[in-house]
């Protein structure tokens, strides 16, 4: 059992740093594609990804389950953009770490005990360091593009409950990113322009779509059948200090003393709201 529990900590720890090296990988294509490009691309690339594993069908579904997918692509593709718009105006760190403050709020919604005050303070102390963005360069509009993408995650979270009771596995999930890609498509297309001819550049996309979506979606979901979903969510906790690591190894985004405590506050907070948590949805789309 104890060799179990450790293989999937394993796993989630794996994802993280899937989910992360794609958001590096994704930062590099900026300069050319545009983050609308990007995330165009990702949820292009990813959506056929999960559609091959998945294999949804959507015929013959009652028009309240369509409508929660829809629902879903639209708060993916939000959640994307300004996920990455934050991400070409501050550190892949500072970035993620701010935008925990969403699943954190899932974690404390509607509790009434005291203890989740703390967290909460913990929060607040250590984005309130990252308003200027811990001592490290930042422009401020990637701080709230930041904080809009935690919105949109908090929402991602508790849309992705509801769509799972009504789809198995990534059946739900697989049609609401494609539906994100077509949204995106517009402005992806006129924000990439002619680099979309180009097969380095759409080569690194497929790979951030794998990255960032299909492979950590099939290692969160075995996870989370090893472990606890309170104990999935606190090692997901440390996703903010995973992703200031790969800012710093990938993108050589280092970060001052300041910055480093406030991420390791924001995880702390995470984690502890993280404990009572008992129904857990994989969190990296």
């Amino acid at each position: 059992m104890r060799e179990r529990r450790a293989s999937a900590v394993g796993l989630v720890l794996a994802a993280a740093c899937s989910v992360q090296g794609g958001a590096a990988v994704a930062k590099t294509l900026f300069p050319q594609l545009g983050p609308p490009g990007v995330v165009f691309l990702r949820l292009l690339f990813g959506s056929a990804a999960l559609w091959a594993i998945a294999r949804p069908q959507l015929r013959g579904r009652a028009r309240a389950d369509l409508r929660l997918v829809a629902a879903l692509g639209v708060v993916l593709v939000s959640m994307n953009i300004t996920f990455y718009e934050a991400l070409d105006r501050a550190p892949l760190g500072v970035v993620v770490t701010v935008e925990f403050l969403g699943p954190l709020a899932v974690a404390v919604l509607g509790s009434r005990k005291t203890v989740d005050l703390v967290w909460v303070g913990l929060a607040a102390t250590g984005v309130a360091l990252l308003a200027d963005g811990g001592g490290t360069a930042v422009k401020p509009l990637g701080i709230v593009l930041a904080a809009v993408a935690g919105f949109f995650w908090a929402l991602y979270i508790l849309l992705s409950v509801r769509v799972g009771r009504a789809f198995t596995g990534a059946t739900g999930l697989a049609p609401a990113m494609a539906l994100g890609a077509l949204l995106m498509a517009p402005w992806g297309i006129i924000s990439a322009g002619h680099h979309l001819r180009d097969p380095q550049l759409v080569g690194a996309a497929v790979g951030v779509g794998l990255l960032s979506s299909a492979l950590p979606w099939s290692l969160e979901l075995e996870a989370l059948r090893r472990l606890p979903s309170h104990v999935f969510s606190v090692v997901l906790s440390l996703e903010p200090g995973v992703a200031a690591a790969s800012g710093v190894l990938f993108l050589h985004e280092h970060l001052r003393t300041r910055a480093w405590f406030a991420i390791g506050l924001v995880v702390c907070a995470s984690a502890g709201a993280a404990r009572r948590r008992r129904s857990t949805v994989p969190l990296d789309v």
